[in-house]
């Protein structure tokens, strides 16, 4: 099972389709690159045991940032219904006076709660453990279309763009503590987007039309900025495309789906925004939200900033 993976593997997992990409990209000068110069430095005693290990794995200097740690904070009681409710939409934080935004690793996830009653409303990033994969409309916001986080997780972020075309980026940040170069994430439709571009509903259109064959896309472009606010690159990916003219191609992401973002380089804040072919009066129609789960960034060698209970953190030699 994904979700049984020990740390080392899963975050192998993780980086392999960041490396294959670097593997497979086109170079005018190839090099071979080999650990020969590094293999002097074996064996390297284990402060624990004593013996003499023949590998370092203190080398690695990657994280991969999830929400698992914010899982421990659900679920949260409606005090409008006595409900509990398993996402945090930042409505339990607004009625305690306190900042919405939530922590984890070193990323901070903009959230913005407007309080028109009932828990209602939000925009910018929550995170969840709903596991709904069925039933659509706005009721199942929270739920991601694969049923669970990546690799099993139980907790996953959503994000809510707020639809209006051209401001999305600020609404849906993710600000680090320091620029961080950036390798990739783990992408997927909620529920409720899902199940609307399939079956349409009162909003929005039945991707593809009644024939099948309208040219429907949803677009999420994400935006790298480094710590002057300068664009550093931008992705984009297809988290549904009916634009083949083979309509058997056409899809909706239903799975998890690791995005390179490597080209982005050093980044201090990521920015999200949705397109979709369906949109009217500077606004989508189709439910502008999406999920992510393990959020990959490299540190510099040398750097500390990975907390010691991260499951996925590197070993630290004392």
């Amino acid at each position: 099972m994904p979700g049984s993976l020990s740390p080392l593997a899963r975050l192998v997992t993780l980086l392999a389709p960041a490396l294959a990409a670097v593997a497979l990209a086109p170079s005018a000068a190839a090099k071979t690159i080999d650990f020969e110069d590094r293999g002097s430095n074996l064996a390297i005693a284990n402060p624990s045991s004593g013996d003499p290990e023949d590998f370092d794995n203190d080398s690695a200097h990657a994280e991969a940032i999830d929400f698992e740690k914010l899982g421990d904070n659900l679920p949260i009681e409606n005090p409008s219904s006595g409900n509990l409710e398993y996402f945090y939409n930042g409505s339990s934080a607004f009625r305690a006076g306190d900042p919405t935004d939530f922590t984890t690793s070193g990323a901070t996830f903009h959230n913005i709660f407007s309080n028109f009653g009932g828990g209602c409303c939000w925009q910018g990033w929550a995170y969840s453990q709903t596991t709904d994969t069925t039933t659509p409309g706005f009721a199942n916001q929270y739920s991601a279309i694969a049923g669970s986080g990546a690799f099993g997780n139980a907790t996953y972020g959503v994000a809510f763009t707020g639809g209006q075309v051209g401001a999305q980026g600020p609404v849906s940040r993710i600000s680090f503590d320091h620029d961080v170069p950036v390798l990739g994430a783990f992408f997927t439709n909620t529920t409720y987007a899902a199940l609307s571009m399939r079956d349409g509903d009162s909003f929005a259109k039945k991707f593809g039309g009644a024939s099948g064959n309208d040219p429907d896309y949803f677009i999420l472009t994400i935006t790298g900025r480094d710590s002057h606010g300068v664009i550093t690159g931008s992705v984009d990916f297809a988290l549904a495309d009916y634009r083949f003219a083979d309509h058997a191609l056409d899809y909706i992401v239903t799975d998890w789906t690791f995005v390179d973002l490597s080209s982005l380089g050093s980044v201090s804040a990521l920015e999200f925004s949705l397109d979709s072919s369906d949109k009217a009066f500077g606004f989508l129609n189709t439910p502008s939200y999406f999920a992510l789960d393990d959020l990959v960034i490299a540190h510099e060698p040398g750097r500390r900033d990975c907390a010691p209970s991260h499951s996925r953190c590197p070993r630290r030699r004392s």
